[in-house]
């Protein structure tokens, strides 16, 4: 009895200790790799027994391929992990929901496959597990904003169509017209010069109402597009700043910090 117990004290110690260099799989209490963490490097029938059944809600993959399951014993719904980084459980229904896991022999495919992970390393500040945490204040933060944004729309806009130029079909007519009329008037060279008077004149004529419309320049309306640049919406990242032992750090962040940050016995930020 005494053998027994002491293998399973064993057993929970290498699970709880196992460090991120030799763990397989670390499952994180909180979304987007943050709270207590649980390493393995081999199969885990009950996270009861670990203080960790239903808790697990993101996870990182470092090492093949595990199967995680609603169940103890790996039963009721199971969902397959490959390597990399899952920030949430909650798209594929296993939020808070694990109880037992497994590593898997390598496939091309399986039926119950998780959506894609994200390649590793994903996310530098991630705590490891059983890694102590200091709480320092933040002395600065200064907020960074990306490159403007192009943002485009089309409208409709009224376009004049008057001045387009002389029209030559209304310009041959009225030459035409003001011929005939000039042939009219006159006999000899006098009706040869009206002849050729009318003719220019009518030419003229012609050519000015067939250009505008008779004087009422027209429009119409077409799709014009137009662009402008804006601020960008939000910041690129947060600039902050801290001491920890006297050292003063500067960082760069995804997200805006709070008062204060936790940070590893390095001063290194951990969430």
């Amino acid at each position: 009895m005494m053998k027994t117990l002491s293998r399973l004290a064993l057993a929970g110690a290498a699970l709880a200790l196992a460090n991120q260099a030799v763990a397989q799989v670390t499952l994180y209490e909180h979304e987007g790799w943050r709270g207590r963490a649980v390493s393995a490097n081999e199969a885990v029938p009950d996270l009861s027994r670990y203080g960790f059944n239903d808790r697990a809600s993101s996870v990182v993959v470092e090492h093949g391929q595990w199967e995680v399951c609603e169940d103890a014993d790996f039963r009721g719904r199971c969902m397959v992990l490959r390597h990399g980084s899952y920030e949430s459980l909650r798209g594929m229904g296993m939020n808070n929901r694990i109880s037992s896991m497994r590593p898997l022999g390598h496939r091309e495919r399986y039926e119950n496959e998780a959506p894609a992970a994200l390649p590793q390393p994903t996310y530098e500040y991630r705590r490891r597990p059983e890694e102590a945490v200091f709480e320092v204040p933040v002395d600065y933060v200064h907020a960074v904003m990306g490159a403007p944004e192009q943002r485009c729309w089309v409208e409709r806009q009224q376009v004049s169509e008057g001045g387009r130029g002389a029209n030559a079909g209304g310009a041959l007519a009225g030459a035409l017209i003001g011929g005939i009329l000039g042939h009219q008037i006159g006999g000899g060279s006098g009706r040869d010069a009206a002849t050729a008077g009318g003719a220019i004149a009518g030419a003229v004529i012609g050519a000015n109402a067939g250009a505008n419309g008779g004087g009422k320049p027209g429009s119409s309306e077409r799709e014009v597009r137009r662009c402008e640049n804006v601020p960008a919406a939000r910041p690129e990242y947060w600039e902050v700043g801290y001491r920890f032992h006297g050292v003063e750090h500067r960082i760069q962040m995804a997200s805006e910090p709070g008062p204060r940050i936790l940070v590893n016995r390095d001063g290194i930020p951990r969430q």
